[in-house]
This record gives structure tokens, sequence and C-alpha cells, in this order.
């Protein structure tokens, strides 16, 4: 919270939490108050609630898909909540932050259920999804494109553009609290499934043998991860390469198990996305990278070292 353009010392920042706490009597600058409590302790407490619900939501599509590329945009959701984030802004539906995370919101859930409707003759097997995944992907990929080609004119496909690489900077008490409700029900919810992805990631065969609910249990999966990512994509853009790279480092250091691996993989994930969106407000000031960005540049070269660790490069 102390980290930005404007400088704010310890001493400062304790009286502005500590008056907000009723702690302290001292009066605070109204400049100062609003910019520790109204600016940047949300957007600290969301970066960390997006990255611990990505990180979780990567190792376990991993697990449910048998792939190591999974992430937690494998299901297209990402691209549902850019479709409807788009369509918001460009035909001005809806007001303000609210009404982009709304659509982002409506358009990912749009998303989610196209998955499970052409999913829903052939089942749920890993390979499907992951195909129908990229397949749904891309044709919300396509009618964002669509909607931006017909619609928006410069000013807006800028602010489209910044949007869609990811950032904290909407961060506000009503979106911190959406996600503070939704990301520990999901991350709850996928640690009690600990034992039935240990069991998936060894192959359906496997986990149906030990007496896992197969199809019921990566339903269930696929709901939470689906639903963690649509919230996380349509308060603060989409964010790659927490999902693909936490887990991994994550499963170099503390193993496979899963839990084990989940709280390990969500705390990983929130420290790794506040100290990334801290680079991205000063790396450049006094303008600001979309986190985004920064998660790519560094998430490339350490998944290329995990990788090399592991002997698979």
């Amino acid at each position: 919270m102390r980290i930005g353009t404007a400088d704010v010392g310890w001493g400062g920042l304790g009286r502005a939490l500590g008056v907000r706490l009723g702690l302290a009597v001292e009066p605070l600058p109204p400049l100062l108050d609003s910019l520790v409590w109204d600016l940047r302790l949300p957007r600290v407490l969301m970066a960390a609630l997006v990255g611990a619900s990505l990180a979780v939501c990567g190792a376990v599509l991993q697990a449910v898909t048998r792939n190591a590329l999974a992430d937690p945009y494998l299901l297209g959701v990402s691209s549902g909540a850019s479709a409807g984030a788009v369509t918001v802004v460009v035909l001005g539906v809806g007001a303000g932050a609210l009404g982009v995370t709304g659509g982002a919101l409506a358009g990912a859930l749009l998303a989610f259920g196209a998955l499970l409707l052409l999913l829903r003759r052939t089942g749920l097997d890993s390979v499907r999804i992951v195909l129908t995944g990229v397949v749904v992907g891309q044709l919300f990929t396509a009618l964002t494109s669509l909607v931006l080609m017909a619609s928006a004119d410069a000013d807006t496909t800028r602010a489209v553009t910044h949007w869609l690489l990811g950032s904290m900077a909407p961060a506000r008490w009503d979106t911190v609290a959406v996600c503070a409700v939704v990301t520990p029900l999901g991350l709850a919810a996928a640690w009690l499934c600990s034992d039935a992805l240990d069991g998936l990631a060894f192959g359906s065969d496997t986990a149906a043998s030990l007496g896992i609910g197969v199809r019921r249990t990566r339903l269930l999966l696929l709901v939470v991860t689906a639903a963690l990512t649509a919230v996380a994509v349509a308060t603060v853009g989409a964010i790659g390469f927490v999902g693909l790279i936490v887990p991994h480092g994550v499963r170099f250091l503390a193993g496979p198990r899963h839990r084990v691996l989940l709280p390990y993989a969500a705390l990983a994930g929130a420290v790794f996305l506040v100290w990334t969106d801290a680079l991205a407000r000063i790396a450049f000031a006094p303008r600001e990278v979309p986190v985004g960005v920064i998660t790519a540049l560094l998430g490339v070269p350490l998944f290329l070292l995990v990788l090399r660790r592991r002997g698979e490069l």
C-alpha cells in the first residue's frame, strides 16, 4: 500500500488505517485518506483474491484435464467475459465500472453455458473439455473483435484494450466484497475435492477404481473454476500466466498432493499478483502498465526455469 507514484510513509499509512478502524483520532488530509483507503487498500486486497483464485483454478484444471498447459482461461470463460465487457463499453449499456463488471460476468456465464451445452452429449472427457473450451474461446474472441470493429472509436478501442490486458485500477470496495465472498467459497470447494483431484490426475479409470464419481466431480470442479474465473475476469480483466506458472512452481516445491498444493498455490498466487501489481504501478511511473503485461514478462522466464528444473526442457 505504500508503493506508488505518490509517496505514503509508514506513519501516514498507519494513521490512515487507524482513523478508519477507530484507533486514531488525529484527522488526516482527505487526499491521503482517500488514496490509502479508497484506492490502494482495495487494490491490494483485490490482487490477493484474484491471484489466489487464478492459481487454484490453474492447479485444478491441470488435474481435471491432465494437461500441463491448462490455465483458468481454458474453458473460454475469459473470452466470454471480454465479449460482455466490450459490448457494454461500446454500446454504452450500464454505468461505469459496475456496468462493465456486470457485462463481463454475464458474458462469462454465457460462455460457460455454451461449453456445458456442447459437452451435454459427448460427456466430460478431459480431451473434449480442452477442445470444446478452445472452440468456445475462439467464438467469443471473434465476437469481441467484431463488436470493436463495427462500433468502437479509437478512444473506446484503447480503453477496451487496456482492460483486456488486465488491471487492478478498477478495484473498489464493492467489487472486492464480491470477490471476498466468492473466492473463499470456491477455494474451499476445490480443497474439499483434493483427494478426488489426486485420483483424476492419474486418469478417469484410476479415479473410478478409487470410488470417485468422475462425471459428478468434474462437473462440480468445472463450475467452481468457471465461477472463480468469471468473477476475477469480470472485475480486473484477463491476467495471464498466474494460473499457469504458479501451480507448476508450487508443485515443484510442495509436491503433487492437492491437499497441500491448493493452499500453497492460493498463497503463492496472492503474493505473486500483489507484488506484480506493485511493479506495474512504478515500472513506468507516472504511467501505469497493465498488470497482465508484467505477469507475461515475468511468467515466460519463470515457466521456462520450472520446466528446466523438472527436466522437461
